[in-house]
């Protein structure tokens, strides 16, 4: 049985590391503390996609204070340089190049938003600097550069898979009509792409396709239309407030069909927007809160201490970041000491021992082929009820113990 992490870092203290004392964190501007190991996190923290960047910063920070609780890295505690892209390319762009070129960060942990993501790749990867996201889903993130050459890794389940996903449940309920209600950003594109191959890969084709801007405060028309059109599902490819949106321009219409979303529909952003009404909608989630799961349960308490909001923002971006740190200081142990972007490319992607996250245990979730760490077995469907995630299937929440590893 694995070790939680509190116990499997003490016995490396006792191997021979030594702890390094508590101090305030160096000033930006101040030349690197070479007691600490400084880790970029680049989220949006205000604007509308804050619920995911917030709740990813809390979850980053808790495991930098269980890591730091017990000596940190070879007697070097973490620190986190945070900033806060708003969920804007351009913003994105300033902030990665500042931590990179100039912040000098050992490696960053980042990107709730695809194009955000996508418009700074270049920057990580022509400077041989290690990038994880924990968060941004879309299918181009990784696609990008081989991943043999690759410097970006990922811990959030790309489009493609959730796409696939949401078409298999649509299947499995002997729906037809399935209209597409898209935003018309990058992260719509890219998502409207992977639907279309979804349902071409199940003999399929969208029943009808709407856009939209993101932003709206109603989509009454574009509701009226996608009924009028005869559908019997829906799927609504956007972020969390448009979903709630989304969702309350479906119950506002009468609509009452199967509304179905990715990770963004579990956001709270998209409840609060919907005043509740995105309950009983069908969402894509790689972790649902579940109390009767140590790991899971650990991790909400430790979240809690730092934050009181309720529900989460996101419970995804929280437990994968969590995760990612995590994941970044077992590689780190393995280059002994010789944190270089190149060395913690080969050692994630040679990860010896499995560790026991709270999303999943991750057992090899990257190889030099490969850099994302979900697969498609290790998704659930859930859904809101009662203000909270849940399961759907009651099945799923019966056998949520039994850990789905990557295939």
């Amino acid at each position: 049985m694995q070790l939680p992490v509190r116990h499997w870092l003490a016995l490396a203290l006792l191997a021979g590391l030594s702890p390094a004392w508590a101090q305030a964190p160096a000033p930006a501007t101040a030349a690197p503390d070479p007691k600490l190991i400084r880790l970029g996190l680049i989220l949006p923290l205000t604007g509308g996609s804050s619920d995911m960047g917030n709740s990813a910063r809390v979850g980053a920070q808790v495991a930098v204070e269980e890591i730091n609780a017990v000596g940190g890295y070879l007697g070097r505690k973490l620190e986190l340089v945070i900033r806060d892209d708003q969920a804007n390319n351009d913003m994105g762009l300033k902030h990665a190049e500042e931590l990179v070129l100039t912040e000098k960060v050992a490696a960053t942990v980042g990107f709730c938003n695809t194009g955000v993501a996508m418009k700074a790749l270049d920057v990580f990867q022509n400077n041989q600097h290690l990038l994880i996201v924990p968060c941004a889903t879309g299918t181009a993130i990784t696609a990008k550069y081989p991943a043999a050459e690759s410097y970006i890794f990922r811990t959030s389940a790309r489009d493609q898979l959730q796409s696939q996903f949401l078409v298999a449940d649509i299947v499995k309920r002997n729906l037809k009509k399935v209209a597409l209600l898209v935003d018309s950003t990058g992260y719509g594109d890219g998502g409207l792409k992977d639907l279309e191959a979804a349902l071409q890969a199940v003999g399929l084709k969208p029943h009808i396709v709407v856009r939209f801007k993101v932003g709206v405060k109603t989509l009454a028309d574009e509701m009226k239309q996608l009924k009028d059109s005869g559908a019997d599902a829906l799927i609504g490819w956007t972020v969390g407030p448009e979903q709630g949106v989304i969702s309350a321009s479906r119950a506002a219409a009468g609509w009452n069909v199967p509304q179905y979303g990715p990770w963004g529909l579990s956001h709270a952003s998209a409840f609060e927007a919907s005043k509740g009404a995105v309950e009983g909608t069908y969402v894509v989630q790689t972790v649902l809160p579940n109390t009767f799961m140590e790991r899971n349960s650990t991790f909400l308490r430790g979240y809690a201490k730092l934050s009181k909001e309720r529900p989460i923002g996101s419970m995804m971006s929280a437990a994968q970041t969590y995760d990612s740190v995590h994941l970044l200081l077992r590689a780190m142990f393995l280059t002994k000491g010789n944190i270089t972007g190149k060395t913690l490319k080969q050692s994630l992607e040679n990860l010896q021992q499995p560790y026991r996250g709270v999303v999943t245990t991750y057992e090899k979730p990257f190889s030099s082929a490969d850099h994302d760490a979900i697969s498609a077995n290790m998704l659930w469907l859930g859904t809101w009820q009662g203000g909270e995630r849940t399961y759907v299937y009651k099945d799923d929440a019966a056998r949520a113990s039994v850990i789905r590893r990557k295939e």
